[in-house]
């Protein structure tokens, strides 16, 4: 077997199929055993070569990528990262290719597609190296309800209780099960997904749609509210601050951490300043060690915290991350990370 990650690029453009190929082709790690301008024909190269990771477009001739992705995830599941234009339609699609179960997705340039796929080569392989350690699970049609009923919780009136969320790639997905199990009354909860900025308005309003919560993305300096969850911007790092009795959100383009803009230690460790034994931080599934730091400075500030266990990541490494460091106080499938939630939010000390 061979030790190079072996990949399939599906595109219906000939230039970006050869780009993709060349950038592809000059990571160590990793080689292009096949490229094919439609599904159809990715169909048959999938049976001959078997290859460990299928990058994919969207817009194709004979059948567009949705349709191959669905079938895909049903009868033969494997590791697809999406390769998505940057427009409203576009992040449309690219979340519902990661509800069918695609694991991450890389955009497009706009302009000067060689130049701007080249620079998009150490995101490229990141991705693609993640895709073939991730967990792949058979999907069917994904159904657009919530997947079970808000657990129910007994919350003391007050708005000093918070939660903050962190997570990266499979991250869309276990937000969605998180957020669709909380009840409409649960203490704020305040999410940094790694995700670009022309996609982050798309998916707060998907998480809107389908939780009991009012989801949108955070704005700066707007005061935190009991029932609400505020996702990052994928422009902009979000913190948590506090004037008087109240928390307020605050945003900023400072500098980048651990690579990331927003980040989850930028989060986390603003809550362990302002929050500290009134938050719950939790970490969920994705590459990287982004957060650990933020979450053990959370514990040692007395917040209760929670990291995603690794049976039920799609990626496990942030999680892992936190856990190697000390700064999860538990380990948790994601189908119980909401119950444990409202658990520890019910409780007085």
């Amino acid at each position: 077997m061979s030790s190079k990650i072996r990949v399939l690029v599906v595109d219906d453009s000939a230039l970006i199929r050869g780009v993709m190929q060349e950038v592809i082709n000059s990571l160590p790690d990793m080689e292009v055993v096949g490229v094919a301008p439609d599904p159809i024909r990715a169909r048959e190269l999938i049976k001959d070569l078997n290859p460990d990771v299928i990058t994919l477009d969207v817009e194709m001739p004979r059948m567009n990528g949705l349709e191959f992705l669905e079938k895909l995830m049903r009868l033969r599941p494997m590791p697809v990262v999406m390769v998505s234009t940057l427009t409203e339609q576009g992040s449309e699609v690219t979340l519902q290719a990661l509800e069918l179960g695609a694991v991450d997705f890389v955009t497009k340039p706009r302009l000067g597609v060689k130049e701007g796929m080249a620079e998009l080569a150490d995101e490229l392989g990141e991705k693609i190296r993640a895709a073939a350690r991730a967990r792949v699970r058979r999907h069917g049609l994904v159904d657009a309800r919530p997947q079970a009923a808000p657990v129910a919780g007994r919350f003391l009136s007050t708005t000093e209780k918070l939660v903050c969320i962190g997570s990266s790639t499979g991250g869309t997905e276990a937000l969605k099960e998180v957020l669709t199990r909380m009840p409409a009354d649960a203490p704020a909860i305040l999410m940094t997904q790694h995700m670009p900025e022309a996609f982050t308005p798309s998916f707060a309003a998907r998480l809107n749609n389908l939780s009991a919560m009012t989801v949108k993305e955070a704005g700066h300096n707007e005061r935190i509210l009991p029932g609400h969850a505020y996702l990052a911007p994928g422009h902009s790092h979000l913190r948590v601050k506090k004037s008087g009795a109240y928390y307020y959100t605050e945003l900023s383009q400072d500098a980048p951490v651990n690579r990331h803009r927003p980040s989850v230690d930028v989060l986390f460790s603003s809550a362990a300043r302002v929050a500290g034994p009134n938050a719950i931080a939790v970490i969920l599934t994705g590459m990287g060690k982004d957060g650990a730091a933020g979450m053990l400075e959370m514990r040692n500030a007395g917040a209760y915290t929670i990291a995603q266990d690794e049976a039920s990541c799609v990626v496990y490494g942030m999680p892992r991350a936190a856990v190697e460091l000390g700064a999860a106080i538990e380990v948790r499938p994601l189908q119980e990370i909401a119950a444990r939630v409202v658990d520890r939010l019910s409780q007085r000390n």
